[in-house]
């Protein structure tokens, strides 16, 4: 794929998730649900004004430089050392509006990290690593929500996996 026919549909896919963060947090009324939101919105934002600039330099040079994509979110080792700590002291939150946003942001975090294993195959490869560094983001955007949807639903489940099995009892 050319690289900026990438760059055009990267912007799209960062502005679809972004969107759906914004509308999570005007829909949630509690504080933390907000700002797990909000964080991720702005983490999203970022992401689309830097693929932006990469376009814009792209479309006046030919050519883009190796700025650095910083992200709000933390690593995944962070994310789950974090969850791990705080796992005995997490209360259940039974809005199923919390639970239904965050499986709709789980399913599209889901869908842009592929759209980015697909792009690392496919640009040039002095492009890649541009990419990769998105992807890297986007699968620590997963983990972030699957902690928050692990902590709200509270099914025996962590990360996705199930913590204790009654039939192995």
């Amino acid at each position: 794929m050319e690289l900026e026919k990438a760059l055009q549909s990267a912007i799209v896919f960062e502005k679809k998730i972004r969107d759906l963060y914004l509308s999570a947090v005007e829909r949630t009324e509690e504080a933390a649900g907000k700002k797990i939101f909000q964080d991720l919105a702005d983490d999203e934002q970022n992401h689309v004004a830097y693929l932006e600039s990469r376009l814009d330099e792209w479309q006046k040079t030919g050519a883009i430089s190796a700025a650095k994509l910083e992200s709000t979110i933390p690593d995944q080792a962070t994310i789950r050392k974090a969850a791990a700590d705080l796992k005995p002291v997490l209360q259940a939150d039974t809005r199923g509006l919390k639970q239904q946003m965050l499986s709709q942001a789980l399913n599209m975090e889901t869908e842009t990290s592929r759209f980015y294993e697909q792009l690392v195959e496919e640009v040039p490869a002095e492009h890649r690593d541009m990419f990769k560094r998105f992807l890297e983001i986007e699968n620590n955007h997963i983990e972030a929500v699957q902690f928050e949807m692990d902590h709200v639903t509270q099914t025996g489940f962590w990360y996705g996996f199930e913590e204790f099995d009654m039939e192995q009892m």
